[in-house]
């Protein structure tokens, strides 16, 4: 589904409008799975003062509600599924969203080039941002979604939002080698911190979603800040006009951002939310 024009007019004096796009895991969340008080209020914050705050996940729809929830954010927009998937939040819809983007994909020979380097891998795919069909069930809570697990060949029939691909147990340098090595070009790749791959159709990455939105809202590209912490927040931190990586974020995440903040343990968020409120409040 395209993006519907009138739901995207950008408001008076656009001009003047931020866009943050903010990653959750290991950004706004801890890796225990909370969001301080202090986070929660300075992104209240942020968004009253002329600021489209857009949660960029990896999440899926179903996990990223909660966390708009808990932040307050019931009216807005969130990128989930790495790009895939763009959805308005608003009160209004059954659920509180309407998904307003889908980018799908033919996942087939992506997933049978990897099941032959490592055929004893968990396989999922993802249906249009909501559920999943997997080879087997992934570990608890390791996929916030329902599972229904199916034969390899079931995975491989329709164009897809998304593929996982975990290997438990193995080394993620390893893992990364084997992706150079089998060329995945005809699709967008993230490895994780773990041995844990996402693939999204091609060219499709929170960036691009971002853009899209900012271009539909009236944002100069100048206004656009982004702040994430994993591999597939590279080409978001990249895109950015003043982009930020957690104190957490392995090298090369760093490398793509302008700044490196504190790491999510210590809320280190904090340091670009406050001076969205009150530039007098840059700490950095």
């Amino acid at each position: 589904m395209a993006i519907a024009p009138e739901d995207l007019t950008p408001p008076l004096e656009a001009e003047h409008w931020r866009l943050l796009g903010c990653d959750i895991d290991g950004t706004l969340m801890h890796w225990g799975g909370d969001i301080s008080q202090a986070v929660v209020d300075a992104m209240q914050q942020v968004r009253m003062t002329r600021n489209h705050v857009v949660l960029a996940t990896g999440r899926n729809i179903e996990a990223t509600l909660p966390v708009a929830e808990r932040l307050g954010i019931r009216r807005g927009w969130a990128v989930c599924s790495n790009g895939a998937v763009t959805i308005k939040l608003t009160p209004a819809k059954p659920g509180g969203y309407e998904i307003v983007n889908t980018l799908t994909f033919n996942p087939r020979a992506a997933l049978e080039l990897i099941r032959e380097e490592m055929p004893d891998a968990f396989f999922a795919v993802e249906d249009g941002g909501l559920d999943f069909r997997v080879t087997k069930e992934f570990p608890m809570g390791e996929l916030s979604a329902e599972q229904r697990v199916v034969d390899f060949e079931d995975l491989c029939h329709d164009d897809v939002t998304r593929v996982v691909i975990r290997a438990p147990g193995a080394d993620v340098a390893h893992f990364d080698s084997i992706v150079q090595r089998i060329g995945l070009n005809d699709v967008t790749y993230a490895v994780g911190y773990s041995a844990w791959l996402d693939l999204t159709p091609p060219g499709v990455t929170k960036a691009s979603a971002l853009e899209v939105l900012r271009e539909q809202l009236g944002v100069l590209p100048g206004h656009t800040v982004a702040v994430g912490d994993g591999n597939n927040d590279i080409e978001m931190l990249r895109w950015a006009a003043d982009s930020y990586a957690m104190g957490n974020a392995p090298e090369q995440v760093v490398e793509a951002a302008r700044t490196a903040i504190g790491p999510v343990d210590e809320d280190g968020v904090l340091d670009v939310l406050l001076p969205l409120v009150d530039p007098a409040r840059s700490a950095l």
